[in-house]
């Protein structure tokens, strides 16, 4: 038996039986290369440590600042203490790091484009991270950082000639406010990337499966498997919501918040990607650029995936959000997601 193989009903069998996880480990459905998913990583907090060997108990040989850009030179599997489907490792000069606080990442600096149509752009980051200005200059000040393949709508383009560079200026609905970024840090997403997957197979067909237990996303079209990967889900207390729901309402680029809420944990997140809204409380599947820890709980209750993930389950499911609309509402509507 191989992965490819499991039908519709058997995949829905494992899970019922709580099995699911076990098959596809046997399987080697998770278990890593020893390529690592992009040349280079991101630390993603401060004193992220270095071990000289891949297990928790080895011991640290140095501490990585926040936002330290690595070089990732190979995979491996150790342990982990704290999450058991994700045993991988990243090679690195002087050692071995867990993959958890480490987003894979590139430096794919980008041309600029200096037209854009009126009613804005959608663009990615393609630098580890890039800072924002608050006006279209160097000298000016910073406002924020935005990371790898968050997204962000350009709205404008800006030519400094006293500085001989071109700006891309983006606007944060949340903030109300528009901010500055380097064209090359950035890239314009083109209007075929954003059309829809499978459109020749009914939306009936199409599922998306989250089994809670095995943190495992699976996508169906009809019998056949077209997706199978690990996510993280809400934690205790943000737990998400078990049931039938459908991908009603969706948008490319969400700055997601709950400043203002009566809780402990704030969180603020400008820019995250690919988000498909299930219910009418927030909860999605959507990119994730502060963690590469799937297969455990650590979400606010939405499905966190990695952002290629996300982007490709945003165009498989319906509905289509034309690429010049910012957020498309449309109750009744959407792929059938059950969540058990």
């Amino acid at each position: 038996m191989s992965i490819a193989s499991l039908s519709r009903r058997d995949f829905l069998k494992l899970t019922a039986s709580g099995a699911l996880g076990l098959v596809l480990s046997e399987l080697g459905w998770d278990r890593a290369s020893a390529t690592p998913p992009a040349s280079k990583g991101l630390a993603l907090f401060s004193g992220v440590p270095i071990y000289d060997n891949p297990a928790i108990s080895a011991n640290k040989v140095d501490l990585l600042g926040k936002d330290k850009v690595i070089n990732l030179l190979g995979e491996a599997q150790g342990e982990y203490f704290d999450n058991p489907h994700n045993t991988t490792w990243y090679i690195v000069d002087g050692g071995y790091v867990h993959s958890a606080p480490i987003l894979p990442v590139e430096e794919n600096y980008q041309k600029p484009t200096y037209e854009i149509p009126a009613e804005g752009q959608l663009a990615e980051v393609t630098a580890p991270f890039s800072l924002t200005y608050l006006s279209p200059y160097y000298y000016s000040k910073n406002a924020h950082r935005i990371y790898y393949e968050s997204t962000h709508w350009v709205k404008k383009v800006i030519i400094n000639r006293e500085e001989k560079g071109v700006w891309y200026e983006i606007y944060d609905k949340e903030l109300k406010k528009s901010f500055y970024i380097p064209s090359y840090n950035m890239r314009l997403i083109p209007n075929e990337e954003l059309t829809q997957l499978s459109p020749e197979v009914p939306d009936e067909e199409k599922l998306l499966h989250v089994d809670l237990a095995s943190q495992i996303v699976t996508a169906f079209e009809g019998e056949k498997m077209v997706l199978s990967v690990r996510c993280a889900s809400g934690q205790r207390g943000t737990d998400t919501p078990k049931g039938e729901w459908r991908t009603y309402h969706k948008g490319p680029s969400i700055h997601m918040t709950n400043r203002g809420d009566a809780v402990a944990n704030i969180y603020n997140l400008p820019g995250v990607p690919w988000c498909s809204f299930f219910t009418g409380s927030g909860h999605a599947f959507h990119g994730t650029y502060w963690h590469n820890d799937y297969g455990r709980l650590r979400s606010n209750g939405c499905v966190n995936l990695p952002s290629k993930i996300a982007k490709w389950v945003y165009r498989w499911t319906s509905p289509v959000v034309p690429h010049h609309v910012d957020y498309l509402h449309q109750p009744g509507s959407g792929t059938r997601v059950v969540i058990e």
